[in-house]
């Protein structure tokens, strides 16, 4: 099978209705379709009808390498425009946890393209960071998708409007709870060592899973949390262990004597 051929097998299984609910909910009227066909399309699809060597062309990998370049420089341009008083390395924060996968996913499933991407048997019932993943991608290759389509003007017009309404909370939330970070600084400084985060349930169904972590220094448990992906539970058990550090420090200031 050549990879035309697979591309042609492709559209043939694709429906036009799903491409068209994905541009209604993108706000955009795009002049080659086929574009957003392919942004929606996930190895996983393809590799259950083509040859693996013609992945590459029918699937989303490649808009989503140049969706990262296109969702990078226009992230920070805004947030040169935005703030125009912040220094360079904050603004690199900033960029960072507006491009993150968790970001993107969000954004992704925003526009309900979890519902819209064209997976794999196998993918169909992925959960937590793993479908975190496919979504950012997803949503990184639309945005080349539209980028090819509309040109750099509606690339940033689409990005413009989500990062006006949501950039501010997105960056205060970032600052705000990488827990994991804030504990592992504290801990290498305390005892020289690195925390380590352990698995102790996961509940609920395949796509709507929760999980619970549990933060351990040295052997002992210092918090535990859930989310319902490993990362998001492993920041709370992060944050639960800064709280319990925080009351022991507390605890001991006020039993020295005065």
């Amino acid at each position: 099978m050549t990879s035309s051929h697979a591309a042609e097998n492709q559209k043939a299984s694709l429906p036009d209705e799903r491409l068209a609910r994905a541009a209604d909910a993108l706000g955009i009227e795009f002049r080659n379709p086929e574009l957003l066909r392919l942004a929606l399309t996930h190895r996983s699809y393809i590799n259950e009808v083509a040859e693996p060597l013609e992945v590459v062309d029918a699937s989303n990998e490649r808009l989503e390498f140049l969706g990262d370049s296109v969702l990078g420089m226009i992230a920070a341009e805004f947030l040169f425009d935005r703030y125009p008083r912040v220094p360079e390395g904050t603004l690199t924060a900033y960029r960072t946890a507006l491009v993150r996968t968790e970001t993107l996913a969000y954004w992704a499933r925003q526009f309900g393209l979890d519902e819209l991407l064209y997976l794999g048997r196998g993918e169909t019932t992925a959960d937590g960071e793993v479908r975190d993943r496919i979504l950012a991608g997803a949503f990184e290759a639309v945005i080349a998708a539209i980028y090819m389509d509309r040109g750099i003007r509606g690339a940033r017009r689409f990005l413009r409007a989500l990062l006006n309404k949501d950039a501010e909370e997105i960056i205060s939330t970032g600052q705000e709870t990488n827990y994991k970070g804030r504990l592992q600084e504290l801990i290498q400084e305390r005892e020289r060592v690195t925390p380590i985060y352990r698995t102790t349930g996961v509940s609920g169904p395949a796509h709507n899973r929760t999980f619970t972590m549990e933060a351990i220094v040295n052997g002992e448990v210092l918090g535990a949390g859930t989310g319902s992906s490993k990362r998001a539970a492993q920041q709370e058990a992060a944050r639960q262990a800064l709280v319990r550090l925080a009351a022991e420090g507390e605890t001991r200031d006020n039993e020295r004597p005065v």
